[in-house]
């Protein structure tokens, strides 16, 4: 393979290109986790891999509880589904609240603080209560636990989640809500460590391959010996290429044939598409991450036939989103009426009309 190749192959598996899924609950399924610190580019990475969407029925789904958010996998936000957040959690929280124990102490929490926190929050949420931070902060302060600065409330938050206590609920206007996870979340069944490690590799390889090892080990947090734990149980159903002397596994049953069309998407940077994998040099050649660290941050990057080729950036005004795309190279006609369209298919999952500059 190619590095165009394994680009490629890599839209197919993610569902970028091909048969797309009826459900936001599917795609955040098919991907186990999306990342989703960015939530409105969150929002968009589901979209694009759904048959029809919009942003609105992504906010639906999660303010119905079919897609959750939460600290999982590593110290970060991510979309799972209820069926999986308990496993998920159990498997990859333990090793993320060992890397968050130095930040812990240096912020001044420690056991004796989080199980007073844990107290409070039960307290202020049961019964189906949902919480923003700021109600929440006056319920810490109620049980003498302080939470002066955004740092100390996104710990004692982040240990929450981990722990399993609590997790996302509906969104009240732009803010988010916490609600505990046992009452909005069914029982599930529950997995092994084995089984885990094998579910995650599995959903892992099948929905982003060609990957390695080492993809899986930093998209999944875990330590190389589970990685390679993991994936050993699940060879049987992954087929194994050579490319430059590292072994890339995929999903043999992904038929491969990628259409000659011209193929634009406008992901955001934190798109499963790039956090799944170790490095980017599938996607991107190193002489043009040095054009894109020139051209300033961005919301996400232009991919065309699934090589990154430049930046782009929204800004939205009441009726419509202004897109400026930054292109570090010549475009064909085809190739920029495609980024045109993917504006457009941008604006239409927004309910917007869109401009260009």
């Amino acid at each position: 393979m190619t590095p165009l190749q394994i680009a490629q192959r890599r839209l197919i598996s993610q569902h970028l290109v091909g048969p797309k899924s009826r459900k936001p609950a599917d795609v955040v399924k098919l991907l186990c986790a999306v990342q989703s610190q960015d939530y409105a580019g969150a929002k968009w990475a589901v979209g694009l891999r759904l048959q029809s969407a919009t942003d609105n029925d992504i906010e639906q789904a999660f303010t119905a509880g079919k897609i959750l958010r939460t600290h999982v996998l590593r110290p970060t936000w991510h979309f799972v589904t209820p069926a999986d957040i308990r496993w998920l959690l159990k498997l990859t929280a333990p090793r993320v609240q060992a890397g968050n124990a130095h930040m812990y102490r240096k912020v001044g929490l420690d056991s004796s603080i989080f199980k007073r926190s844990r107290t409070a929050l039960t307290r202020a949420l049961q019964g189906g209560q949902q919480l923003t931070r700021d109600e929440l902060r006056k319920d810490f302060e109620k049980a003498r636990i302080l939470t002066d600065g955004d740092q100390l409330m996104t710990y004692l938050m982040m240990n929450a989640e981990l722990d399993g206590l609590v997790c996302s609920g509906p969104r009240r206007g732009k803010q988010f809500t916490y609600a505990l996870l046992d009452e909005r979340v069914p029982p599930a069944k529950a997995l092994e460590r084995n089984e885990a490690l094998a579910e995650l590799a599995r959903r892992f390889f099948s929905s982003r391959g060609p990957a390695t090892v080492y993809d899986f080990a930093k998209w999944s947090g875990v330590t190389m010996t589970d990685a390679r734990t993991g994936l050993d149980n699940v060879k049987a159903y992954f087929e194994c290429e050579i490319v430059d002397g590292k072994e890339y596994w995929l999903d043999s049953s992904h038929e491969y044939s990628f259409s000659r069309s011209t193929t634009v998407h406008l992901l955001s940077v934190y798109d499963e598409y790039f956090s799944g994998y170790k490095g980017r040099s599938a996607v991107i050649n190193p002489e043009d991450e040095a054009r894109l660290s020139a051209m300033g941050s961005a919301l996400g990057y232009v991919v065309l036939d699934g090589r990154v080729v430049g930046v782009w950036k929204r800004r939205l005004e009441h009726d419509a989103v202004v897109i400026k795309a930054g292109i570090f190279c010549r475009l064909s006609k085809a190739e920029d009426r495609a980024i045109r369209a993917a504006g457009r298919a941008y604006a239409a999952f927004l309910g917007l009309r869109v401009r260009f500059e």
